[in-house]
């Protein structure tokens, strides 16, 4: 499967994807606001399984703030007013099974490029009657929507694993830890990255080594900001 030589390596080798980018807010009467710088890391490793590939993933990304692109740790809402404390990503596992459908793909002259958009609805971890600070509600909605490009003379090398760029969009309900109950609105994600040997000190630093490295074999389920947040809330 050509996409999972892009998106990792077929020889089950480590691969690490970095991106950076920003998070801008509206809510149904104002805005668009700029809110955060965002950058992140995935660490993946693609295993053969069941016919298909098991990608193996954990990611954490940090908060920045949008203009001196310093790691945020308290956040003032211009929204609400209200001081937070910013609960930045880091997720373990992130995990998903691919070969089931095809990706689709473009050719472009000497690039291609592979878009997956995902479309997500279900039932949220963070009810509005036990978070009503938290959870916009009862029913988690996004989308993720990603393109990866790849040069053309690359992916006919017949390399396990070629370099690619991405980006990657995503539009999400508030983060439970803005504390912005069910105001209407929500958030964009803008980002672009590539698979690169390393990542910028300062994020492997806040991260730690766990981070630095895919999951040795398939768990579940999957963590988010969502899940996150509520088994931290539940302490």
């Amino acid at each position: 499967m050509d996409f999972i030589r892009v998106r990792a390596s077929a020889d089950g080798a480590e691969t690490i994807s970095y991106w950076t980018g920003d998070v801008y807010g509206w809510q149904d009467d104002d805005g668009p606001h700029h809110l955060f710088g965002f950058e992140g890391l995935n660490v993946a490793r693609a295993v053969e399984a069941d016919g298909g590939w098991q990608l193996l993933t954990r990611e954490a990304a940090l908060y920045l703030d949008p203009r001196t692109r310093e790691v945020l740790d308290t956040w003032d809402n211009p929204l609400t007013g209200r001081a937070v404390e910013v609960q930045h990503v880091l997720n373990d596992p992130v995990n998903q099974r691919l070969g089931a459908y095809p990706v689709p793909v473009t050719r472009l002259g000497d690039q291609v490029v592979y878009n997956v958009d995902v479309r997500l609805a279900y039932p949220s971890p963070l009810k509005v009657a036990d978070y009503p600070d938290n959870s916009a509600s009862d029913t988690y909605r996004a989308m993720e929507l990603f393109q990866f490009f790849v040069a053309a003379k690359d992916l006919d090398s017949g390399a396990p694993g070629v370099p690619c760029a991405f980006s990657w969009c995503r539009v999400s309900p508030w983060l439970p830890w803005m504390a912005m109950g069910q105001r209407g609105g929500g958030l964009v994600y803008h980002c672009r990255g590539a698979k690169v040997s390393e990542v910028p000190r300062r994020l492997s630093e806040r991260v730690g080594e766990r981070f630095l490295h895919a999951p040795a074999e398939w768990s579940g389920p999957n963590m988010t900001s969502w899940t996150a947040f509520a088994g931290r809330a539940g302490r």
